[in-house]
């Protein structure tokens, strides 16, 4: 009996790799967001002298948009890569990110929730510069889903906090 509960809990454990494919659809899905910075910054270029200010402000927020979006990413691929499927093994890399070193379900839902609101600042920064066919309704809706993501990755913080899941010891 003992010898099927170890097989099982060794096949349950090696279901992780499971979500290896879904991390290689988000490289993917990275290259498409450098794709687009690419185009966004080409029609930059090509209309720099046709632009007014405003025109160049909401092209340089949209590449800042794709940038964040990119960030995010590389945090879901390699923060839920390591935290989730398998240690990368990065200690000593001249590259090792940082934050890395400290990443845990919890700091990372944090990491996370701290991103969506920097995307939807950029979003909501472009709303108040072009607000023209957009209604009132829709403005407000928008501010709602910004404070509702504010407020809720304050809440994700705090219970992260209060859990004492906030970082886990710096590896040695």
């Amino acid at each position: 009996m003992k010898t099927i509960q170890t097989k099982l809990a060794s096949f349950i454990f090696l279901s992780r790799w499971i979500q290896a494919p879904l991390y290689f659809g988000l490289i993917l899905a990275l290259v498409i967001y450098a794709y687009e910075f690419a185009l966004h910054l080409f029609i930059l270029i090509k209309n720099l002298n046709t632009f007014d200010e405003t025109q160049v402000m909401m092209a340089v927020l949209d590449l800042i948009d794709v940038v964040m979006i990119a960030n995010l990413l590389i945090m879901v691929i390699i923060g839920g890569f390591e935290i989730f499927v398998s240690r990368l093994k990065l200690t000593g890399h001249p590259d090792h990110p940082e934050w890395l070193d400290e990443v845990n379900a919890g700091s990372m839902k944090v990491k996370l929730a701290t991103a969506l609101i920097s995307i939807s600042s950029i979003h909501l920064l472009k709303t108040f510069f072009d607000m023209s066919g957009l209604s009132n309704m829709e403005i407000m809706w928008q501010v709602l889903i910004h404070m509702t993501l504010v407020v809720s990755a304050i809440a994700i913080a705090v219970t992260n906090k209060l859990l004492g899941t906030g970082h886990k010891p710096k590896k040695v």
